[in-house]
């Protein structure tokens, strides 16, 4: 039996930085059962592009059987072609010399390796109604009262 996994991630801040969220749809086809599950979260004070990261990091960590093939479909071509051109291991390599969001890239490592996913860059704001939807996710978890800390990112930038 072949699974299919579909991974769709869209991530936001208002203000960059400012208050951010993510939003992550999931869809598991198993033989002719189907599921979804849908995340989404917001923090204080980030950036967009460590919550573009971080949907897809939290999606991937979703994924618990190892070794799936997996789809990931995002707006963000900082995340596609940091992986797709292998820039990400010249990076590791580096000791992640001048990146930023070090935390997170060596997160999504981590959990890349567990499984054989295939990035796919989509147009944002261009109505694929399910990254539409993720977008709407993100704003929606930027926008929640009690907003999580995002602690690596504010204690990185103490002079905000």
């Amino acid at each position: 039996m072949n699974n299919k996994i579909y991974i769709y991630t869209d991530g936001s801040s208002r203000g960059n930085p400012g208050p951010g969220g993510y939003g992550v749809f999931i869809e598991i086809l198993i033989g002719s059962f189907y599921t979804r599950k849908v995340l989404y979260e917001g923090f204080r004070y980030t950036t967009n592009n460590r919550m573009e990261l971080l949907a897809v990091i939290v999606g991937l960590e979703k994924i618990l059987k190892k070794k799936q093939n997996i789809t990931v479909f995002t707006d963000s071509k900082y995340i596609v072609n940091s992986i797709t051109n292998n820039w990400i291991y010249k990076w590791k390599k580096n000791n992640f010399y001048k990146k930023k969001n070090i935390d997170l890239w060596k997160r999504l490592l981590y959990i890349y390796h567990q499984h054989f996913i295939i990035f796919h860059w989509i147009k944002g704001h261009n109505n694929h109604y399910i990254n539409d939807y993720c977008d709407r996710l993100s704003i929606k978890a930027s926008q929640k009262k009690n907003l999580k800390i995002d602690y690596v990112y504010e204690n990185l930038n103490p002079f905000r």
